[in-house]
């Protein structure tokens, strides 16, 4: 079977061939149909977003058909056509990210992620892969959907939609995205969109992605950030709810003027890669009664109903641009995903 691998913190993703995942305890193999290459996955190879369990197959979420089942697995069946999420959670703050950096609770880590990680290294870019049966949901009826590479985006929607959910019904609610010309941010406001939100105001610092996302429909507003605070914060709101869906940043300045933007007990809600303290008011915090919410990757629940959602039309992937690659040529394809941001995507299809 071919794969894309890391063999050692030093090592570049290189197409290798591995021996065919074998079917165990609490296992599900699936036929990869599509897996999404996140726009930063080769920082990811370099260390630059945390340790990888190497030596290992990279990947950490796609869309397959199971081939074949455990026999302490029983919500799926051979034939199905699911999403593996990557998220396994043994309890306690205690997750990982299959095939991939990150570990949830305190993201320290410790004795028990250690041998989560052991007994479940590799993630899905590949012919086949041998997922958790906590990472996989069922896609009723995705075995109709006629361009099945396009649902490799679902787990980033679902990692979105866990961040919006967290703030409440979206219904008739003025809701902001910063970072909206970002990958999870456009997935966001896709969300966002479907769930009835009556603006969406996408922030970020592309003109040309703002303008995408402002073709989406007349319920989106669009604000670019200037990088001063009160001229952000009055550009951006007043919202009800606000997302933070940037990346890196030298300065928390956009994040707290979405702070800022908040009408009276509006939530912001954290779900990016800022690395930065904010400084929140204490006095102001209470007294309009705002809530601050992180959120982390998405429960199965979640990934069902996003999945219902583009069933039903309700959210058009059709919308999202979609970039495919093969197994063939990785650092090409690494290459294609960095540059590729907003609503497009790289889907592995090998």
């Amino acid at each position: 079977m071919r794969a894309w691998t890391v063999a050692s913190p030093d090592d570049d993703l290189r197409l290798r061939d591995v021996p065919e995942p074998v079917l165990r305890g609490g296992g599900v193999l699936v036929e990869v149909l599509a897996a999404h290459v996140p726009a930063y996955t080769g920082k990811v190879v370099t260390g630059h977003r945390g340790g990888l369990p190497v030596p290992l197959i990279l990947g950490p979420s796609c869309v397959g058909r199971v081939i074949a089942v455990a026999p302490d697995v029983f919500h799926v069946a051979p034939g199905d056509i699911v999403a593996d999420t990557a998220l396994l959670d043994a309890g306690g703050g205690d997750e990982i990210l299959v095939g991939w950096v990150g570990l949830g609770g305190s993201g320290a880590g410790g004795e028990r992620t250690d041998r989560m990680r052991a007994q479940w290294r590799d993630g899905v870019f590949a012919e086949r892969a041998l997922c958790a049966k906590e990472t996989v949901v069922e896609l009723p009826g995705a075995d109709a959907y006629p361009d099945p590479a396009r649902l490799a985006f679902l787990p980033w929607l679902c990692i979105a939609a866990s961040g919006l959910h967290a703030a409440g019904p979206l219904a008739g609610r003025d809701v902001a995205v910063i970072g909206a010309t970002g990958q999870l941010g456009g997935a966001a406001v896709l969300v966002a969109l479907a769930e009835g939100a009556a603006t969406v105001t996408a922030v970020g610092r592309s003109r040309a992605a703002l303008d995408r996302l402002a073709a989406l429909g007349p319920r989106v507003r669009t604000h670019r950030l200037t990088g001063d605070r009160a001229t952000d914060a009055a550009g951006i709101g007043p919202v009800d709810v606000a997302l933070d869906a940037l990346g890196a940043t030298p300065t928390p300045d956009a994040t707290l003027a979405a702070y800022d933007s908040l009408r009276g007990r509006g939530t912001l809600v954290l779900v990016g890669g800022v690395r930065q303290d904010l400084a929140i008011p204490y006095g102001d915090l209470m007294h309009r009664r705002l809530t601050v919410r992180g959120s982390w990757m998405s429960d199965n629940a979640t990934v069902s109903t996003v999945w219902r959602l583009v069933r039903s039309g309700l959210l058009d992937l059709s919308a999202v641009e979609l970039l495919t690659v093969g197994l063939d040529g990785p650092a090409a394809a690494l290459d294609l995903a960095e540059r590729t941001t907003g609503l497009g995507f790289v889907a592995l299809v090998p």
